[in-house]
């Protein structure tokens, strides 16, 4: 008994049809991404890995990758996807906290990360988008013969880093159970069948393109169109093949920026799901009056995978997140209280199920912290319900910033920004964005007599922060605003820079 292998990987091996369509016409058969998954497995065993053993993995999307994350499910070892866009700086810490025994880069990345790997112990594998390196050659080598370990319900699956408000990005533990139960319960409210075909544009780093989509159409024996990132006109040419579609709101943005998404060219289409960041209603209500098509708005988070979608049969209201999946509470509580609150009212939202994870790895008073006596998780996320059962997110009782999908704690930017020569502190918001959901917005004072500029901080934070969390917009105040006891209001700065991103501004 394997619950991952048996349901994901294990039906693969009498599919001869295809399970992976590339944008270039090439095809994977669902018995060859098996037999792959079995070579992979082998070479992660000689390596040293076991089960319980974690395996980090950061590279580009291909179908390796997504046979690496099958190996590993097979061998029992612990997936750990990690952002393509990680820094050195910032995968040293990962590696050193969750010791994985083997780690596998892009090749490009190998010179920088191989004495970090040397000095932990740890294997270091490559392989990248086009199935070069060290890994592939294994693999080539490999028997494809594998017999998949024995592993249970409440057995790990997989860590995912996700980041809070302050301190550095915990491990959420998710365990077979976990992310089979999830799997299901998508199937039956998405409705996806063998018959699907989904147009995969999402990051396999990321418990939406890994946990959510491909998970889903594994589960319903389905096909994947497999691109290697989102590109509108990529987009736009393997559309047809695709029944649905799943994608952060940017995806939805720009592909209405385009004057050839039009109602023609979505008629075939059965679903479009979004999720990892706020929908604008406008965006939702921009999209139905091009296609015809009402975008489905789900909500869920790295510690609960998904929690609430709105129906597929009944109305899907814009600025919702819908209903509770089945097997799946919830509830909304005061958060000093700990009491429900009457329907209507805003209060921190609660989870329980068998989507919720184990716990934060190796963060025992963390993880008792953040549970009730009663089971449920608190999330953190302040919510409302409706008469109707609809769930509204209104923000986040912990200023995380969730940009284009990405989490981003502000105390690790605002770490960065204050070390500068020049600054004397800074404070970091998220602003509604109408392209990544949320933008990075940092508000700096400066030393007395500094002269640092918006360009010098930009220029310093390249190598120390990915992409994503580095600010979209900076301003300068000469002192931030507090409150009585010294805290920073940063609901004062969201009021002032909320609207940033809505109109001209100078950075």
């Amino acid at each position: 008994m394997n619950p991952l292998a048996d349901a994901l990987v294990a039906p693969l091996e009498l599919r001869r049809d295809p399970v992976l369509l590339r944008p270039d016409g090439s095809e994977m058969s669902g018995d060859a991404l098996h037999r792959l998954s079995g070579r992979i497995a082998n070479v992660l065993t000689e390596a040293g890995a076991r089960p319980g053993d974690r395996v980090a993995v950061q590279t580009e999307k291909s179908a390796e990758a997504l046979a690496l994350y099958l190996a590993c499910l097979r061998t029992g070892a612990l997936f750990l996807p990690l952002n393509t866009a990680y820094t050195t700086t910032e995968l040293d810490y990962f590696l050193g906290d969750a010791e994985p025994c083997v780690a596998v880069c892009a090749p490009a990345a190998e010179a920088a990360l191989r004495p970090l790997a040397e000095v932990k112990g740890i294997t270091l594998l490559t392989l990248d988008g086009s199935a070069s390196g060290t890994l592939a050659a294994h693999a080539d080598e490999a028997p494809e013969a594998f017999v998949t370990v024995t592993r249970g319900p409440d057995d790990l699956a997989a860590i995912l880093y996700t980041s809070g408000t302050t301190g550095r990005s915990k491990g959420a533990m998710l365990s077979h159970g976990n992310l089979l139960s999830n799997a299901d319960a998508l199937v039956e409210t998405w409705r996806f069948t063998a018959d699907d075909i989904l147009l995969h544009a999402l990051p396999i780093f990321h418990a939406h393109g890994l946990f959510v989509a491909t998970n889903v159409l594994l589960r319903a024996g389905g096909k994947m169109v497999f691109l290697p990132k989102f590109d509108v006109d990529t987009v736009l040419a393997q559309l047809p093949r695709a029944t649905a579609m799943m994608g952060v709101p940017t995806f939805y943005t720009r592909l209405l920026g385009d004057a050839r998404f039009t109602r023609e060219a979505t008629g075939h289409m059965r679903l479009f799901v979004s999720g990892s960041a706020p929908l604008l209603a406008e965006t939702h209500r921009a999209f139905e009056a091009r296609t015809g098509h009402r975008i489905l708005e789900r909500y869920g988070m790295s510690e609960t995978t998904m929690s609430t979608s709105n129906p597929y049969d009944g109305e899907r209201r814009a600025g919702t997140v819908g209903l509770p999946l089945p097997g799946v509470e919830l509830r909304i509580v005061d958060a000093d209280l700990g009491v429900e609150v009457p329907q209507g009212e805003i209060g921190i939202l609660e989870v329980r199920g068998p989507n919720v994870f184990k716990g934060y790895w190796r963060m025992p008073e963390k993880t008792e912290g953040e549970f009730r006596e009663d089971g449920f998780f608190v999330t953190g996320d302040m919510a409302r319900i409706d008469s109707d059962g609809y769930i509204t997110i209104v923000g986040r009782a912990k200023d995380l910033v969730i940009s284009g999908g990405y989490n981003v704690y502000p105390k690790e930017v605002e770490g960065e920004i204050d070390g500068l020569d020049g600054v004397t502190e800074s404070a970091v918001i998220g602003a509604p964005h109408p392209d990544f959901g949320e933008g990075v917005v940092a508000i700096v004072v400066r030393e007395p007599g500094g002269g640092i500029e918006a360009e010098d901080i930009l220029s310093a934070l390249q190598d120390r922060l990915a992409k994503f969390k580095q600010p979209k917009a900076i301003f300068f105040m000469g002192e931030l605003p507090r409150n009585t006891m010294g805290k920073v209001q940063k609901n004062a700065l969201r009021e002032r820079y909320g609207d940033v991103f809505a109109k001209p501004c100078d950075a």
